[in-house]
């Protein structure tokens, strides 16, 4: 059975005009878990539910989404009356509280509701304080000042500042105002960040600001800047962000180089391990006879021959006739007889 407390009136307004909130709980530590309703929303709308801090109710997220805690987010869709039911865990915000539950539109029109929600054992620090009667308007034709770099072509995320003018139109200066920056893409709801800009406009007097707009890592195409400040949008404009080329020839590279590699070092494979492949050189080597030696073979036939005879010596008799008179131990080299081969 589910209680109810009194941070759900003080995070729901008229259920029948605009969207709101209920927890089951009012405080609960890291590591719990808490039942978030909701009612008052469009019907079938994905919402995303988010424990922030530096928040209040009244006031809102101060330091937008960055004040919350993203990773343990959840999301949720409404049913076709416009209300929802959602266990979320209880985490702690990278900002100290006081902490809200946070429900915003993920698509379509904008639409936010706070609930007070107390994060046990985590910090709580004061917040802003709020400027006096002072009154903000855009003078000047807002513009995104700005160059993407190179590593921007390959995935980075796309960073500009947003410059505009404003003038204070109230009777009480305006210290350290918080304006609201938001990014649109097609028909997604604008993701708002708020950012505070330093400084004090008198009253009657102008400032120019520039804020930092940055869009998320391979973003393209074309974009919707909104500045909003007091709940009241001052000023939009548009940004077109090109593709990401590097990212794709990386892919295209990537999807060419790897299968040649791959194939050739299959082909290498093949070839060492092909049967016979390491015996055909040894056999190829030995029926291989250098060039010089090929004409000193023709020749050999003929090399063989009996010098003055013109036969080779295997036509030549085994024995050889001994003259009576001749004894080739005995007789001197001059006295020997010339001895023609037989006919």
């Amino acid at each position: 059975m589910l209680c109810t407390t009194g941070a759900e009136a003080a995070g729901t307004t008229s259920a029948s005009a605009d969207p709101g909130v209920t927890l089951s709980r009012s405080q609960a530590g890291k590591g719990g878990e808490i039942t978030v309703r909701g009612s008052g929303w469009r019907p079938n709308t994905l919402l995303m539910m988010l424990i922030c801090g530096q928040a209040t109710p009244d006031r809102g997220v101060i330091g937008g989404t960055n004040s919350c805690a993203n990773a343990e987010g959840r999301a949720v869709t409404t049913d076709t009356k416009g209300g929802f039911r959602k266990k979320m865990p209880v985490t702690e915000p990278p900002v100290p509280c006081p902490c809200v539950v946070h429900v915003a539109t993920v698509t379509g029109e904008q639409a936010t509701a706070d609930a007070a929600f107390v994060v046990a054992g985590h910090p709580v620090a004061a917040l802003p304080k709020e400027t006096g009667s002072g009154r903000l308007a855009v003078l000047a034709t807002t513009r995104l000042e700005g160059d993407s770099g190179i590593l921007t072509w390959f995935g980075a995320p796309p960073s500009r500042q947003l410059v505009f003018t404003v003038g204070n139109l109230g009777s009480a200066p305006v210290k350290d105002p918080v304006f609201r920056v938001g990014t649109a893409h097609g028909v997604f709801a604008p993701q708002w960040e708020e950012q505070q800009w330093r400084g004090t406009i008198e009253s009657g007097h102008k400032a120019q600001i520039r804020l930092p707009v940055e869009l998320a890592a391979g973003a393209h195409g074309d974009y919707q800047v909104s500045l909003k400040y007091g709940g009241k949008v001052l000023a939009e404009q548009p940004w077109g962000v090109g593709r990401p080329w590097g990212v794709t020839l990386f892919w295209i590279l990537l999807w060419i180089v790897v299968p040649a590699a791959v194939f050739r070092i299959g082909m290498a494979i093949v070839d060492k391990v092909r049967p016979g492949s390491s015996r055909a050189p040894a056999r190829a080597g030995r029926r291989h006879r250098p060039p010089h030696l090929t004409g000193v073979t023709a020749k050999l036939p003929e090399l063989r021959r009996t010098p003055g005879t013109g036969r080779s010596p295997a036509a030549a008799p085994t024995t050889t006739a001994v003259l009576p008179w001749f004894t080739p131990d005995s007789a001197p080299p001059e006295n020997r007889p010339t001895t023609k081969g037989h006919p």
